[in-house]
């Protein structure tokens, strides 16, 4: 709790801090770029009291609002060292355009200085990373020696599942206490160490062991949780909604359910078409080479499963195999060494054309599915598209990967691509489709690339 709340004073130091070294830059016209002097001296600046008064404390107050909204004050920090820093980028950004509102659409002025706000943003986003980061950091020390830790028990019928059980016994953050079969022992296990969070594997709203466990529970100012038995698999995806007064806990399949779906796609439109662009005289060249070694049609439409696992797209590909490498394929049935599901794979496969055998090699031939982004049929990220003919046989549990749009690359496609059994594909697809987020798409384009350099998996 004392690391929690030592958050505020430090972000408003690290703002405080930001605000007046941005206005010193200012007043001493130092662009931040050694040997350059791009700006001419400051004329708009006001007294350093006007600035303190008129900006600074106001500045330092809406950003705490700002962050307070964001959930960056919690006691007992939660979410992951990368999340604390996405929200801090967003808090620094809502900041900007609260200040620039105020400004220009309130108080119908321009701002002091647009060299001085940019320098303001940038330093604020710097010390309250940096001093959060400290503060982590001598957190972690104090829980490595012992001190700030909860103890945990466990408690029920069922014994708690090996992954909950590894995380409270490696996670610095707990002290597990261990597994008990009943109030009894949670009541002997307290008489040595002070719990404070009781877990509970098999809740049941009329067992009368589970509402005296609760009932233990609060009399003693203990914390109580549980873990649901129906959608234990599911946590990235559980939230806590309200049916009128009664808490209610909810399922959604992917976070790209809502506005995710609407800021991807705006992204693949738009990079999509950036690409397609840049890409045009490479796919031009491309396309003459398929007709003068193997001769029309330039393109392969392929029939794959979409989203939800009921629509119908055809991708395009230029083509890199013969003409009738559809009609050959049940030839080539005993040559397939994809062998863990229903996947089709034949190494040096004979139907592939020597220009289609370099297309392949650089994952060239599928650039024209760039056409199928602006359509909305792909994704640039998501699960690999799938055959008709493999999706009849795939189980419940492999159909989850048709919550979203299947994608050009994908989670799967740069963690091995056909070096892959199928089981690691569904499993790597189904976390992406569980943990989706613009930074993970970014960052598997990034990945893209290096991928395809290379040689690994190029089937």
């Amino acid at each position: 709790m004392l690391f929690g709340a030592l958050r505020v004073p430090l972000d408003g130091l690290a703002v405080f801090v930001a605000l007046l070294l941005s206005y010193r830059l200012r007043q001493a016209n130092i662009d931040l770029v050694p040997g350059v002097q791009l700006l001419e001296p400051a004329q708009t600046l006001p007294d350093i009291t006007i600035f303190l008064r008129e900006f600074v404390v106001p500045g330092i107050g809406l950003f705490m609002i700002i962050a307070a909204f964001l959930k960056l004050y919690a006691f007992r920090a939660t979410a992951s060292a990368w999340a604390e820093i996405g929200r801090i980028l967003l808090a620094a950004a809502v900041w900007i355009v609260g200040v620039m509102s105020w400004y220009f659409l309130l108080r119908r002025q321009l701002f002091y200085s647009r060299i001085l706000l940019a320098h303001s943003t940038l330093f604020i986003i710097l010390f309250v990373g940096l001093l959060r980061a400290s503060l982590t950091l001598i957190h972690r020390s104090f829980l490595h020696f012992g001190w700030g830790r909860r103890c945990v028990v466990s408690i029920g019928r069922i014994p708690l599942p090996r992954d909950a059980q590894d995380t409270l016994q490696h996670d610095v953050r707990y002290r597990y206490l261990g597994h008990a079969n009943g109030l009894g022992e949670v009541r002997a296990l307290g008489r040595d160490a002070d719990i404070d969070l009781l877990l509970q594997t098999d809740p049941h709203p009329r067992d009368d062991e589970t509402l005296a466990l609760i009932e233990h529970c609060r009399s003693q100012h203990i914390g109580y949780a549980f873990l649901p038995p129906v959608l234990a698999d599911a946590p990235h995806q559980l939230r806590v909604d309200r049916l009128g007064l009664l808490p209610l806990l909810t399922f959604r399949p992917t976070p790209l359910d809502g506005w995710g779906r609407v800021v991807k796609r705006l992204f693949d439109v738009a990079a999509a078409s950036i690409l397609i662009v840049m890409l045009m005289p490479l796919m031009l060249t491309l396309g003459m080479l398929v007709i003068l070694c193997s001769g029309f049609p330039v393109f392969y439409l392929s029939e794959r499963i979409g989203s939800h696992g009921k629509d119908r797209l055809r991708l395009w590909k230029f083509r890199s195999m013969v003409r009738d490498a559809d009609r050959r394929k049940e030839d080539l049935a005993r040559c397939n060494h994809r062998r863990d599901g229903p996947l089709f794979k034949v190494r040096h496969d004979p139907r592939i054309t020597g220009i289609g055998r370099i297309l392949r090699r650089w994952s060239l031939d599928e650039l024209p599915q760039l056409l199928n982004v602006l359509r909305g049929d792909l994704s640039l990220v998501g699960p690999r598209p799938h055959l008709p003919a493999e999706v009849s046989s795939y189980t419940p549990f492999q159909r989850r990967v048709f919550a979203v749009k299947p994608g050009i690359t994908g989670l799967a496609q740069i963690s091995g691509r056909s070096d892959l059994s199928f089981d690691e594909e569904v499993r790597l697809d189904l976390q992406y489709v569980e943990e989706w987020s613009p930074f993970l798409d970014l960052w598997i384009l990034w990945r893209t690339v290096f991928v395809v350099l290379g040689k690994r998996g190029a089937d």
